[in-house]
């Protein structure tokens, strides 16, 4: 049986609090085969409020807390809530309202990714 490492572990904790918190258009973006990337994987999600928004970056904080006693390395966002950043070193959250993500295009800036 193959066991999970700590970064899949955090990884399976983030998608069940997306999936919990009713994160919206989740891509998952595979970065460890690109030499400047500054983690292992991005997801990016969208909320339509931001409400929304910081209820799941902070459900994310908690439920890995819960889970496995894991704490993100930095956050940010959490004052205007139109984008939140959860790092966990190798595995980093971005949630951000729709014309956030439009305006910036993560998925397009790492499209050397791999979903």
């Amino acid at each position: 049986m193959k066991r999970l490492t700590k970064s899949s572990k955090i990884y399976k904790a983030i998608l069940h609090a997306l999936d919990e918190k009713k994160a919206e258009k989740i891509v998952s973006l595979d970065l460890r085969k690109i030499p400047e990337a500054v983690a292992d994987f991005f997801i990016v999600c969208e909320a339509t409020s931001t409400t929304q928004v910081k209820a799941i970056g902070d459900f994310i904080e908690y439920h890995v807390k819960e889970e496995l006693d894991e704490v993100p390395y930095r956050h940010e966002g959490h004052q205007s809530a139109q984008w939140i950043i959860v790092d966990y070193v190798n595995i980093v959250i971005h949630i951000m309202q729709p014309e956030t993500r439009k305006f910036y295009r993560l998925e397009e800036m790492w499209s050397d990714a791999e979903d």
